[in-house]
């Protein structure tokens, strides 16, 4: 995941109170799609190596056959 560097500057005007500048920066934030960039990588998972999906199927496998074996010989 790479990092998103995005600076949001708001200046002070003369006749602004802090809400309205609070108001203009969250508002600033927003359109620059920073937020909604971070909530959709929240979660995101890196994809798996050919390695550990392929150890991960060997294991589900050897698994089953264990089940299989148990079964047969009805200690399951």
């Amino acid at each position: 995941m790479s990092c998103m560097a995005t600076n949001v500057d708001i200046e002070k005007n003369s006749n602004e109170n802090a809400t309205n500048l609070i108001r203009r920066f969250s508002r600033a934030v927003q359109n620059s799609g920073t937020v909604k960039h971070l909530k959709a990588t929240r979660y995101l998972a890196r994809p798996q190596s050919k390695y550990v999906r392929k150890s991960q199927a060997l294991k589900r496998i050897a698994k089953r056959e264990e089940v299989e074996r148990l079964k047969k010989l009805g200690k399951m």
